[in-house]
């Protein structure tokens, strides 16, 4: 049984086409303007390289991920085998719903922003050990794909976070791949890939399996004074309806779950 969506305001049905929310806040059109200037300061602070795809040497922390990629992925495929459970990321954040499709790509958060999904990490504790070992962990969840998905072109929010993804299922019947700039790169299962998501990018699971990776957002290792500019924007990002209305979805998604368990 699915939860009961008119707990989310707003929330598409499935099979509803990928459109952006409209009238968003103020703060959030604030910030797509604001970001391009912010993201010149943050990236000539850079103590990485600014490329698209960068290499997983530079951060050592990634071995604790492949260390330990069996006991997550059991977890991962635990909470996903309930669908209900994992909800679709356009039921929880209006401003992915131009480009995830409901039904196509699921997220179970575990971190948002630096908010802790308590609920959710308890069921996952191996995993939350793992990702409690992060540097400057921002975000962490598992992103599921269905079959025959596509997520279009898009950029991420802020050059002051990296992202790295944790291959955990990755079928091998088709193609499943992911452009970055123009960088083709592909996932592996035990491996981890790490890239700068405010260059374009988008992805592909042309099988007939689902995709399952962690994805984990990080901050950048930055020199001042970009690392001022990037905790400034980082700030108003997680205080912005752009967060904060994506979590209180969550709160009312893992609310309505707990109804249905009784």
């Amino acid at each position: 049984m699915v939860p009961d969506l008119t707990v989310i305001s707003g929330a598409p049905a499935a099979g509803a086409p990928m459109v952006a929310e409209r009238n968003r806040p103020l703060s959030i059109k604030l910030g797509k303007a604001v970001r391009g200037l912010f993201d010149r300061l943050i990236g000539s602070s850079s103590l990485v390289p600014n490329t698209p795809v960068l290499d997983v040497r530079d951060f050592a922390w990634t071995a604790i991920l492949r260390d330990n990629w069996h006991a997550i992925r059991e977890e991962a495929e635990r909470v996903a085998v309930r669908r209900e459970a994992v909800p679709s990321l356009a039921t929880i954040s209006p401003d992915h719903r131009s480009i995830a499709e409901v039904d196509k790509w699921r997220s179970f958060f575990l971190f948002g922003y630096g908010y802790a999904i308590e609920e959710n990490l308890a069921r996952c504790p191996r995993t939350a050990d793992v990702i409690a070992q992060i540097p400057g962990l921002n975000s962490a969840f598992f992103s599921i794909l269905a079959p025959g998905t596509h997520i279009p072109d898009h950029r991420g929010v802020t050059k002051g976070l990296i992202t790295c993804h944790l291959g955990l299922v990755v079928p091998k019947d088709g193609d499943v791949r992911m452009r970055v700039k123009d960088r083709i790169v592909r996932w592996a299962e035990g491996e981890t890939l790490v890239f700068d998501d405010t260059y374009r990018h988008e992805v592909w699971n042309d099988t007939s399996g689902t995709r399952v990776v962690l994805l984990i957002q990080f901050e950048r290792p930055l020199r001042q004074p970009g690392k001022w500019f990037a905790d400034l924007f980082l700030g108003f990002v997680r205080r912005s309806a752009f967060v904060q209305e994506a979590r209180e979805n969550l709160q009312s998604w893992n609310a309505a779950i707990k109804q249905l368990d009784g």
